[in-house]
């Protein structure tokens, strides 16, 4: 082993901190000078971990399940009763609803309704929180062969969850709605009005640029715009809450802050990523159990 004398290893421990600096500046300019590159470096380092990302988020999520189960156990009670209710609750709700898609099957009998086509999906496991360039993003591991490409939709079992920006050999990483270079065209479903969907960072995007004369309802659902192709029309998304200081904001259905599963589905419309591929300076089935990650498209 090398024996550095006293003056030696200070002279060390003074340069460390100025040349990770400049290493630093030096991955940032090559970054900015070919974006093409670095993100092709990000994509192999991510393919190269994603192994260890698998390894990893199998032990984590059997810790999490057990850490769920102990916190239900202590108010199953209360659940139960709650549940009941709600049981009761959706029994007539069902009624209703079997008798408006009876009703709504007619009259698209009646209207020789044209279908939209079924889009194909692949289902993945998310692997790693690990943002890249983004502060609000995701991994998937999606194995090899997989067909996913730039601009398909991620949702999981309740909602929107974002868009796939970048793809490599073995993984996908998806840019989720909260991130601030999120842009989404939205509709409130109340007053069918039209506003755009802002990511702010946190754990609610921001509503903003709805029509003169509209304001959105508190609890009011927010669905996708088809406006510029970028989304398919009618995703769901969330629902208005007003916050503290009386911003309209949406409460994702998705559940981004826990996601295991995803579904990326392919409508026709990666070749309209748009302005959400670049980044800010500040900033397919399954029923039941778990899905195999990269499995094929159906």
């Amino acid at each position: 082993m090398l024996r550095l004398s006293i003056p030696a290893r200070q002279a060390l421990a003074k340069l460390t901190l100025p040349v990770l600096i400049a290493a630093s500046f030096g991955l940032m300019l090559l970054g900015k000078a070919d974006t093409l590159l670095a993100e092709r470096l990000r994509m192999a380092l991510a393919d190269s971990l994603a192994p260890i990302y698998v390894a990893i988020s199998g032990p984590l999520h059997d810790l999490r399940s057990v850490a769920a189960d102990a916190t239900g156990l202590i108010d199953l009670r209360a659940e139960n009763v709650r549940l009941r209710a709600e049981n009761e609750t959706l029994r007539r709700w069902q009624s209703i609803a079997l008798a408006l898609d009876a009703e709504n099957q007619r009259l698209k009998a009646n209207l020789h309704w044209l279908p939209d086509p079924t889009p194909s999906y692949v289902t993945a496991r998310v692997v790693a929180d690990a943002g890249g360039v983004y502060a609000r993003a995701v991994l998937l591991s999606v194995g090899p062969g997989h067909g996913v490409t730039r601009g398909e939709i991620a949702l999981d079992a309740r909602g929107l969850v974002g868009r796939v920006t970048e793809v490599g050999a073995r993984t996908a990483r998806v840019l989720l709605i909260t991130d601030l270079n999120s842009r989404i065209p939205v509709v409130l479903e109340g007053s069918r009005a039209h506003a755009i969907m802002v990511g702010t960072n946190g754990p609610r995007p921001r509503l903003m640029y709805w029509p003169e004369g509209v304001m959105p309802a508190e609890g009011e659902r927010v669905v996708t715009s088809a406006e510029a192709s970028a989304f398919p029309a009618n995703l769901p998304i969330g629902t208005v809450h007003y916050s503290a200081s009386n911003v309209p904001e949406v409460e994702p259905l998705a559940q981004l802050d826990r996601l295991e599963i995803v579904r990326i589905f392919d409508y026709g419309l990666h070749s309209q990523l748009d302005a959400e591929a670049a980044p800010d300076k500040g900033a397919r089935s399954s029923a039941g159990g778990t899905p195999a990650a990269g499995a094929g498209r159906h």
